[in-house]
């Protein structure tokens, strides 16, 4: 587990969202009660959150399973303390379960989201266009892009091929993708994340146009490799 204090205050108004990076499970674990405090009026936070809790028990809700406790730095003291936390996902339901009006911009964010996937499984296009308009708007080129979209593809490709050899499990994936990285780079991909200073943020997003194409090269060269073997033969 990274130490590291982290916040998300930009979806919060400027209020703080103690934080934590877990490097093994990829995802970040964030203080309930701070996320409490900022979308509520309660005047205890901690007490708002049992009673939540105690209410979550009672209608049967996992969200109560899926805490997580870690030792968080209290912002009143500066000594740690076991905290609440939840990951992200869990961070959102909890949002979804809170009667509040400040927490009803963020219920309105969430069932958009889930209009806008909705309507991509009737047009998938709409999902390229989000993709390439989402890519111009970090300052990518359209070169890059085209060439990140293509990868993509390429992945699939590999990932099939994979499959039909009996690979399916993430963690097979993960330690043969490894190998394409470790072919170019003489790292892994969690290596090549950390070289990058990159915790959930995608790799390949914050690759350079050399690095997009020398992992599409390899991803490519894997492939024809694995074809030629015929794995499952």
């Amino acid at each position: 587990m990274n130490n590291k204090l982290g916040t998300i205050t930009n979806l919060f108004e400027g209020k703080e969202i103690r934080s934590m990076w877990d490097s093994e499970k990829e995802d970040y674990f964030f203080s309930v009660v701070d996320v409490i405090s900022a979308l509520t009026d309660a005047n205890i936070p901690r007490n708002y959150w049992s009673d939540l809790k105690r209410k979550l028990i009672q209608e049967g809700s996992e969200l109560h399973e899926k805490i997580v406790q870690l030792k968080m730095k209290s912002t009143k003291d500066s000594k740690n303390y076991l905290t609440d936390t939840l990951d992200t996902k869990g961070i959102l339901r909890l949002i979804e379960s809170i009667p509040s009006k400040k927490a009803e911009p963020f219920k309105l964010w969430l069932a958009n989201l889930g209009s806008e996937r909705i309507d991509e499984v009737f047009d998938p296009e709409i999902a390229v266009n989000r993709a390439v308009e989402y890519y111009r708007k970090k300052g990518y080129n359209d070169e890059w892009i085209k060439a990140r979209l293509n990868g993509i593809v390429d992945r699939f490709k590999l990932t099939d091929i994979w499959q039909e050899g009996g690979i399916t499990k993430p963690v097979e994936y993960a330690l043969l993708t490894n190998e394409i990285y470790k072919g170019w780079s003489e790292m892994t991909a969690s290596e090549y994340k950390k070289l990058k200073g990159l915790h959930k943020e995608s790799l390949r997003d914050n690759m350079t146009d050399i690095e997009v194409a020398l992992t599409n090269i390899g991803e490519i060269a894997t492939r024809d490799i694995a074809i030629e073997e015929h794995p499952i033969d």
